[in-house]
């Protein structure tokens, strides 16, 4: 009878011994280092860094420990080397400057890579100059919180991406504030994620880059003059709510791309001032609801291999175009937007057009097949061609319109 309480009062024991045998290991650069503090450490101890700097490089955090910074220690890789490798699960890096990897050819040179590992939580750390800020490698279940990420990049072939995910799942990347990298967040097969509240703003390339990523969410995110907005590519399921696309100009610049999709929704983002808000090349089955454009080039550029798609709820103002296609045939259904050119009448008052809205311009359709005609954009040629269409349609694809056009702004 005695042997079940026996085995009782050693578990307390053992759990009392992890308890208080959990220590903080303090550590000074003029006097140790980290890495040898990280040997010193058991699971669960903590390794406090005060403030200086620390010149160590491939730092290997291989047990479950947290490190801490006072008043944001400094560790530089001098231009040359990696930093932290973190192969533990549930290990914690906060209050860090971590700055000054290499670059280099052969390996992604992060200055925080968590690599095969879950539960890992970084937070609250400044990331300079660095060629990868943080970078999950085939890891899960990890937080990505309240990082200052900055670099100086000028091209993509020498430069990489602020927080970049590979072969991960179950990330929570939240909070963030990236400029300069290459891409400002970049996942590619990761799923079931969610990346909400970041700022990626003056990025190389895109803010952020989704490739053959699933079931994944991002929500309330600002992506501003990056090379291009967002880019969700070759991934199904995406959720795209709540975030503002803005000031992405250039030749090849877009609010948001989506190429080879299916599956998502897009609810209750702002597109504002950008040269496109929405390309979409082989979308499918998506639903674009409550939406604001407004001031873009472009509201819409939509291939012929987009289908299924519902536009509803949406407000276009201050585009130069609404919405242009290079085809004829129209698989996807336009219904109860609010379009500011449109000059139709609403007889019975229910706050609905009487007569479709034509949201496809025919200098729009024009502009697809020879882009250089837009030198005579706003021009008093436009204006006749536009008024000729009305009367005559001819150009114009007639299945794209929106049979329930709204008379007044949605209040979004």
């Amino acid at each position: 009878m005695k042997h079940p309480y026996r085995i009782l009062l050693w578990a307390i024991l053992a759990l009392l011994h992890g308890r208080t045998f959990a220590t903080v290991i303090k550590v000074h650069p003029a006097a140790g280092s980290i890495q040898g503090a990280i040997r010193q450490a058991r699971p669960g101890d903590t390794v406090l860094l005060s403030k200086g700097i620390y010149k160590e490089h491939d730092i290997y955090v291989d047990k479950r420990v947290v490190i801490l910074g006072e008043q944001y220690p400094v560790v530089d890789g001098q231009g040359r080397h990696q930093l932290f490798i973190i192969t533990a699960d549930s290990a914690v890096i906060q209050g860090l400057q971590v700055q000054n990897t290499g670059i280099s050819s052969l390996v992604d040179m992060a200055a925080i890579r968590v690599q095969e590992a879950g539960y890992v939580k970084v937070a609250h750390n400044r990331l300079l100059n660095n060629t990868y800020g943080i970078y999950l490698q085939k890891s899960h279940h990890c937080t990505v919180v309240n990082n200052q990420l900055q670099a100086q990049a000028v091209d993509e072939q020498n430069s990489g991406n602020g927080i970049h995910a590979w072969k991960s799942g179950h990330l929570r990347i939240q909070g963030n504030h990236i400029t300069g990298h290459r891409d400002g967040i970049y996942f590619e097969f990761v799923t079931q994620s969610d990346i909400s509240d970041n700022i990626s703003v003056s990025n190389v390339r895109y803010g952020l880059h989704f490739m053959f990523s699933n079931d994944d969410a991002y929500t309330r995110n600002t992506f501003s003059g990056n090379g291009a907005g967002v880019a969700v590519m070759f991934s199904k399921r995406v959720t795209m709510h709540g975030n503002v696309f803005k000031d992405n100009w250039g030749d090849a610049a877009y609010g948001l791309l989506l190429k080879e999709i299916s599956d998502g929704t897009i609810a209750g983002n702002l597109f504002v001032k950008n040269t496109v808000a929405i390309y979409m090349e082989g979308a499918a089955r998506l639903e674009v609801k409550r939406n604001t454009f407004t001031g873009n080039g472009w509201a819409m550029r939509m291939q012929a291999s987009c289908s299924n798609g519902l536009f509803t709820e949406n407000n276009f103002t201050g585009n130069s175009f609404d919405v242009a296609t290079n085809g004829t045939m129209m698989l996807n259904t336009f219904r109860g937007n609010y379009w500011d050119k449109y000059d139709g009448y609403d007889l019975d008052r229910d706050g609905t057009g009487d007569v479709p809205y034509y949201p496809v311009s025919v200098y729009a359709v024009i502009t697809e097949k020879i882009p250089a005609a837009m030198i005579l954009y706003r021009s008093f040629l436009t204006n006749i061609m536009d008024q000729v269409e009305k009367v005559m349609p001819s150009i114009i694809p007639d299945q794209l319109k929106d049979d329930a056009p709204r008379i007044k702004k949605w209040k979004l």
